[in-house]
């Protein structure tokens, strides 16, 4: 884990649905180590709010030397990114945690699972993926924030809403056995009961499947201990069957972890 903490500068903030935002921040050095499924604490400039906010990396151009989050703002201090514009500072700790160790090599084809904001580190896996991907994107309605994105860089996608308002009515799972979709490997992120039922599906049909976890974070480096979850295996530190998924995920194996 290579980290960075800096106040940096905001290149573009972007509306991309309501309360969706991409965020482009100006990092060097955390856009030449990032990696998918990596994340990074982003810090409100509120001095009474101390705690950053654990945000999903979408992309890093290490030639432009810029990082880009797609966040969704769901209290005050993500509210409070959301007013951020060109030339403002922001505070930012990252890459944090373990990505996806998967890059295509090997891989005949790799099928990416992603629900709501869990989209956006699957979006940066599959730019960086050198097999052919298929994407499958779960949206709550109609507001396909990145769908348009996913189509430039996978060779199928398709897109699943809750409230039955796009092509396919459902959850990804509906999507994946009505289109019959198989890969070789899975990749997913998105809310716990959704990684829940992948694992179920995954473990069932044969397939590896690498799960990127949710989790409510205070320090993002594994020392408060605040964002555990259970683990098939002892650790062999803490001799408890308990994982850091700051620290040792968030990205697991589907057979690592108990959900």
């Amino acid at each position: 884990m290579i980290t960075y903490s800096k106040k940096t500068q905001v290149v573009s903030q972007t509306l991309l649905s309501e309360g969706i935002y991409s965020l482009l921040i100006q990092e060097p050095r955390m856009a030449a180590a990032a990696k998918p499924g990596q994340f990074a604490m982003l810090y409100p400039g509120d001095p009474s709010r101390l705690l950053g906010r654990p945000i999903s990396i979408c992309g890093a151009d290490p030639a432009a030397g810029t990082v880009r989050f797609v966040y969704r703002t769901a209290g005050v201090g993500t509210a409070g990114f959301s007013a951020l514009s060109a030339g403002d500072a922001v505070t930012v700790m990252g890459p944090l945690g373990n990505g996806y160790p998967v890059d295509g090599s090997g891989i005949r084809s790799a099928l990416l699972l992603g629900g709501g904001i869990g989209l956006p580190p699957l979006f940066f896996l599959a730019e960086r993926l050198s097999c052919p991907v298929t994407a499958v994107l779960g949206y709550r309605d109609c507001h396909n924030f990145m769908t348009g994105e996913f189509q430039r860089v996978c060779a199928q996608v398709f897109e699943t809403a809750d409230d039955g308002s796009l092509a396919i009515a459902g959850n990804v799972l509906d999507a994946v056995r009505q289109k019959k979709l198989s890969a070789d490997v899975i990749c997913a992120c998105g809310p716990t009961p959704m990684l829940r039922a992948v694992k179920a599906y995954a473990e069932s049909a044969g397939i590896p499947a690498w799960l990127s976890l949710e989790q409510r974070m205070a320090c993002g480096v594994g020392a408060c201990l605040g964002c555990v979850v259970e683990t098939v295996q002892e650790d062999p530190h803490s001799h408890v069957n308990n994982a850091r998924v700051c620290r040792d995920g968030p990205v697991f194996l589907s057979t690592e972890v108990v959900l």
